[in-house]
């Protein structure tokens, strides 16, 4: 018998139940103001909040350099290797809640430093929520330590050469960080050393940066994802090649808004970079500070820019496709994917 025309779901209960990719956020933005309140408390750190009000005044903010201020406060009360385990784990607990089954999540191993800790036990902590988050849910996925564009290159070389104590335990390196004054060219030897050891590559280019950023990662730092990408548009030969060769964009439409990218989301490119072929996945970046998390960030997206059902199924498809994670691991979700979409996306009227 065949199914009727029209929606056997909403949108919101359809988006819950695909097993959702999780390829660009950042431990360190995953800190909500209630957690950030206890880490300081219990560790005495030196935090000008005495009130869970305070703290949420405390994480307003205008641009990406104002975000990145606001955001090192809070990340500064992570002083102990336990913070960074009981951080790492409640956010894969709550993505587990969202139906969310792979979580790729990047953290800058030089704030580590900073905070006065070894990086070693620090990327151990993550790892470890990560393999209690497998076996309890099934969750798979790793750590992305990301370059910190606006310190010193040097810098985050010795910081690459650490990782290889811990290099079991890294997925991929990426470049992250605000890239006005910081061009990618700059971390060439970066990206040929964590090639080198194995790791996969990823670059934020093109958030505020111009296309050309976009092109430098690709062709110098030869990145295998674009983690934002949004202002690719303004070079539609580079749009054309992104569509041809597959890159992957991972884009935050919802952290473009509240870091003024794009003024408001109804004017977001997703759509129409989904529908000239390129392989644009959506995500949530630091959700903590962005008004909710993956699927929040979905539903608003979907409703603002006019997605179908299937796109946002080839959303979901895309950032399966750009995991990394072995092949038999993605087929088993696309297909899952595809069951949803069977099961509860609308049939067109004939």
């Amino acid at each position: 018998m065949n199914r009727p025309a029209g929606p056997l779901a909403s949108m919101k209960d359809f988006i819950a139940a695909l097993p959702k990719a999780e390829l660009h956020v950042h431990l360190e933005g995953c800190l909500e103001p209630e957690m950030a309140l206890h880490f300081a408390s219990r560790n005495r750190a030196d935090y000008p909040y005495r009130t869970i009000e305070e703290a949420r005044q405390g994480t307003r903010f205008h641009d990406l350099a104002s975000f990145i201020r606001a955001m090192a406060v809070n990340t500064n009360t992570l002083t102990s290797v336990e913070d960074h385990y009981e951080l790492a784990y409640a956010y894969l607990q709550r993505m587990h809640a969202q139906n969310v089954v792979h979580v790729e999540l990047a953290m800058s191993p030089q704030g580590f430093l900073m905070r006065g800790l070894e990086i070693k036990p620090c990327i151990e902590a993550v790892a470890s929520a990560f393999q209690d988050a497998g076996s309890r849910f099934g969750m798979t996925g790793g750590i992305i330590a990301g370059c910190m564009r606006h310190r010193p290159a040097e810098e985050a070389l010795d910081m690459l050469a650490a990782l290889r104590e811990s290099g079991e335990h890294i997925l991929a390196v990426g470049l992250h960080g605000a890239e006005s004054g910081s061009e990618p060219r700059f971390f060439e030897r970066h990206f040929q050393f964590a090639r080198a050891e194995g790791w996969h590559t990823v670059a934020h280019a093109g958030e505020e940066g111009p296309a050309d950023y976009v092109a430098q990662a690709l062709d110098i730092l030869r990145a295998e994802r674009i983690d934002h990408g949004v202002r690719s548009e303004e070079d539609p030969a580079l749009v054309r090649r992104l569509a041809a060769e597959g890159v992957p964009l991972t884009l935050c439409p919802v952290s473009n808004v509240y870091l003024g990218v794009v003024d408001t989301l109804d004017e977001h490119n997703i759509a129409r970079l989904l529908r000239q072929g390129v392989a644009v996945s959506l995500h949530s970046d630091d959700p903590a500070y962005f008004g909710g998390y993956l699927s929040d960030h979905f539903e608003q997206t979907a409703a603002a820019v006019g997605l179908s059902f299937e796109e946002v199924a080839e959303l979901n498809r895309n950032a399966i496709r750009a995991a990394f994670v072995d092949e038999h691991r993605k087929a088993a979700l696309l297909e899952e994917t595809d069951r949803v979409v069977a099961r509860l996306a609308p049939v067109p009227a004939r």
